[in-house]
């Protein structure tokens, strides 16, 4: 038994039809999944989550009568040929598909190929927690090799990393009141500018929402490829794929016959300090950001995305929009839509960057061979992007609304150029030794 907190209460008084509110987690596999095992590895180790075999009734969390790890979890075998095409369809199926609200908000979902090969689609309600506990939740029930017990016998966890932007706003968090007294103009500040942010442009990423959902995901990208570029620009991982995102959704724009205006997207940020991460429910910031696609050229677009992402590793604005979260949680549901609505009209996409392990890992004794996953959106918006990097390999994947982007490969295509793009720019030697001892001076653009 618990409450349900008032930052659980928004995201969960945010469900549409048209907008889902779920986590979804995509783990490939190339082999079957001994069904048994993973059954016995999610009774072991969800047990450390009591939010996975409870309900919700009213404001309060209470255990589910006749809870059953079986009834979460389901095996469907996929007809032949079973190609990407299939796959995306079954997964785009899925995460339109809302849970069922009288039990716990989760389901586990194994689609197993002719072949053998296998996909773990989780959806996860976000109100059980936002996507950052998820994945950790997530990758708690993998292992570092294919031997490991079910039920763990040490306090093995995951690897995590944490953020330049992650770290100042922690640090911040954990601030006297003296030091947040004294910053109270900068707090007001971002305030005053979420609130004075304009709408969005009319363009074919906005529109009205249907209940239809498709994903998508980009080939590997190697992460010491994206390194190599950014060392050669002068910028990070992070800004060389931000760059690329807007890029790719600029000649995506450009070859439907818009003319590419500044897009903006809102990009979740984890307050929890490392220690917290076990800790269940949503305890994260938005960061609105600019995407600069009216900009023609890859190097002008670098530019300005990297001095508007180091304006936010100093910016609060993080932690204001999570106490905006908590108001509107606690505030009658009219409010909350308003809310809702307001924001939403001030972004055109949520854009989620996490770096995930380092090295493989293994679920239910098979090594996990791509991971990828989405976040949800609220209000009007209709396109999630989500970055994610695992064992030294970076993908791209998107979640749409059918209705608006009927063709999302294009945009995957488009990212690929824009940072071959980006390589060239920078004279990064990619395929190189990412240790190397040097790297090309950043060229004037």
């Amino acid at each position: 038994m618990g409450r349900l907190s008032d930052v659980d209460r928004a995201w969960l008084r945010m469900e549409h039809p048209a907008n889902l509110m779920m986590v979804t987690g995509v783990l490939t596999f190339d082999a079957p999944l001994d069904m048994d095992r993973l059954r016995e590895t999610l009774e072991a180790r969800l047990a450390l989550f009591p939010r996975f075999r409870q309900r919700i009734e009213g404001r309060r969390w209470v255990d589910a009568e006749g809870f059953s790890i079986g009834d979460h979890l389901h095996h469907i075998p996929l007809p032949p040929p079973a190609d990407r095409a299939l796959l995306r369809r079954r997964i785009g199926a899925l995460i339109s598909t809302p849970l069922d609200p009288d039990g716990p908000l989760w389901r586990l979902t194994v689609l197993e190929n002719p072949d053998g090969r296998t996909v773990l689609v989780a959806r996860i309600h976000h109100c059980i927690a936002d996507g950052f506990a998820l994945m950790f939740v997530l990758l708690g029930l993998t292992d570092a090799g294919p031997d490991a017990e079910p039920r763990r016998t040490s306090s093995e966890e995951p690897p995590r990393r944490g953020s330049p932007l992650r770290r100042a706003l922690q640090a911040l968090r954990r601030a006297s009141g003296d030091a947040l007294r004294a910053r109270a103009v900068e707090v007001s500040g971002d305030l005053w500018r979420l609130l004075t942010l304009s709408s969005q442009p009319r363009t074919r990423l906005r529109g009205r929402l249907g209940p239809s959902k498709r994903a998508a995901w980009s080939a590997p990208v190697p992460l010491s490829e994206v390194k190599a570029i950014g060392r050669a620009l002068g910028g990070t991982v992070n800004d060389v794929l931000m760059t690329a995102v807007a890029g790719a959704f600029r000649r995506y724009l450009i070859a439907h016959g818009e003319e590419p205006a500044e897009l903006r997207c809102a990009v979740p940020v984890n307050l929890r300090r490392p220690s917290e991460m076990r800790r269940l429910g949503n305890h994260f910031g938005l960061v609105f950001v600019e995407l600069p696609l009216q900009l023609a050229t890859p190097g002008a677009r670098f530019d300005a995305l990297k001095r508007h992402m180091d304006r936010l590793k100093r910016s609060p604005e993080a932690l204001v929009l999570w106490q905006v979260m908590r108001i509107t949680g606690a505030a009658p549901r009219l409010f909350e839509d308003v809310v809702v609505r307001i924001l939403g009209a001030k972004t055109s996409m949520v854009l989620t960057n996490v770096p995930g392990p380092r090295e493989p890992r293994y679920l239910a004794g098979e090594r996990i061979q791509t991971i990828m996953f989405w976040v949800p959106q609220a209000g009007r918006v209709g396109l999630g992007v989500s970055i994610f990097s695992y064992a030294g390999q970076v993908r791209l994947g998107l979640s749409v609304d059918a209705r608006l982007v009927h063709d999302p490969e294009r945009v995957l295509e488009a990212f690929e150029s824009e940072l071959e793009a980006l390589a060239e720019l920078g004279g990064a030697v990619i395929g190189s030794d990412p240790a190397g001892p040097t790297a090309p001076s950043p060229p004037p653009r």
